[in-house]
């Protein structure tokens, strides 16, 4: 009985049917994704043999969210969120279905890659905050956080087997089929999306003359709000330094351990597995709400994996260092997210996660020219180190200042 009840109290935000409808879509377009993603990688490199253009390609698809984020988020703020991510939903399919047919013609140019890597970025920059700040409206401030680490849960199990099955179709049947398989998978969210059922937040105004002045209001209430604020500027550095594995894992397992798509594959999936392992702890977790310690070791933890993942060259190690930095990756993020959100206004959600979006994907661009250039110029294993120095340094210093830091949610 007692093991039914933990088990319960794991799973507790799954008692939403909404919220129900909307994991299970998501288990399976996420894995669709990082078939995607692989995919993408390695045809990059096949076309260029270049790092340094694949750090580009990477970083287009962030571009948008460093210019449109602030304004993405008015635009959530003002209409049904459901509706919004059913548009990006479809948006997303024909990106990958025109990708797919590109590559199975024999077509595809680099410069084909980079058209569609920044439109999904534009399309991005609208659906991930509106996700986000859909599923408070799905389970309620009780369950967001178990909501929130489940969500992560099935994104990191579907970075355990999206990257696994990609680089055996790779090597099987070609790079197209990762992206048509990827287009289909959108189906399952829509479906989950037509099938909701309740009474949606209404829009409280329309965005007109007043965006920059409803962008000043979030701004502000940031800045006036240190907790959120320093959440924030953490997400920003590990963003830009710690995030940069679709640059580097490719790089580092093709030019540094001499191995190829498959084994490619398995060690994404093992950064994955440990991402995983991270978002199941995070649920467990969720009973005790955020709490600063689990933050702040995360990305603690984060750079010291990535300085001994830079210093070695092991295949096997390599795959366990990369299942050290998805665990403690996702604890950060997990608790990063709950306390950005449980410690804003409803009205703002929409324009404060917007914000968050930027630094978490925004500022990506920056992140991926850094890796990029690194591995291009020096080696792969270098940008993996100068990143987890970077990350530490900054949270050495928020370790030691952080009873200067009130009111963190769930002290």
């Amino acid at each position: 009985m007692q093991v039914t009840s933990e088990i319960k109290l794991l799973f507790r935000s799954l008692r939403h049917r909404n919220f129900r409808l909307f994991w299970f879509g998501q288990l399976v377009s996420l894995t669709g994704t990082w078939m995607q993603n692989i995919g993408q990688a390695w045809l990059v490199l096949d076309l260029t043999h270049s790092p340094f253009k694949l750090g580009v390609v990477s970083a287009l698809q962030f571009v948008p969210m460093l210019f449109l984020s602030f304004h993405a988020g008015v635009f959530i703020d003002a209409f049904n969120k459901r509706k919004i991510i059913l548009w990006s939903q479809v948006a997303f399919l024909v990106l990958a279905f025109t990708l797919a047919l590109l590559v199975w013609t024999g077509t595809t140019q680099y410069w084909h890659v980079v058209v569609l890597a920044t439109l999904l970025g534009i399309v991005n920059t609208i659906d991930m905050p509106a996700r986000q700040s859909f599923i408070i409206e799905m389970v309620g401030k009780e369950d967001l956080m178990n909501a929130i680490a489940l969500n992560s849960s099935i994104f990191n199990a579907a970075r355990v087997l999206g990257p696994a099955l990609a680089g055996i179709l790779i090597a099987v049947a070609g790079i197209a089929l990762c992206f048509f398989i990827n287009g289909l998978s959108y189906f399952a969210v829509l479906w989950g999306l037509l099938l909701m059922k309740g009474n949606w937040t209404s829009p409280k105004r329309v965005p007109g003359s007043g965006v920059m002045r409803d962008i000043g209001e979030a701004i502000r209430y940031i800045r006036n709000t240190p907790v959120v604020m320093t959440t924030i500027l953490l997400v920003s550095v590990v963003s830009i330094f710690g995030t940069n594995f679709n640059v580097l894992v490719p790089v580092f397992a093709r030019l540094e351990l001499h191995r190829d798509a498959d084994a490619f594959g398995l060690l994404m999936s093992c950064f994955g597995l440990g991402a995983l392992i991270g978002s199941v702890s995070l649920a467990v977790l969720s009973q005790y709400g955020p709490k600063p310690l689990f933050l702040l070791g995360g990305g603690a933890m984060l750079s010291l994996a990535l300085l001994l993942l830079g210093l070695q060259k092991s295949y096997g190690l390599s795959a366990l260092l990369l299942g050290l930095t998805g665990w403690s990756m996702v604890t950060f993020f997990g608790m990063a997210n709950t306390t950005v959100q449980l410690n804003t206004e409803d009205r703002l959600r929409g324009r404060v996660m917007s914000i968050y979006t930027f630094t978490f994907g925004g500022l990506t661009p920056i992140g991926s020219l850094f890796a990029g250039a690194i591995a291009h110029w020096f080696t792969a294993p270098l940008a993996f180190a100068l990143g987890g120095l970077i990350i530490g340094v900054v949270f050495f210093i928020a370790i030691l200042k952080r009873s200067r830091i009130q009111a963190w949610q769930g002290d």
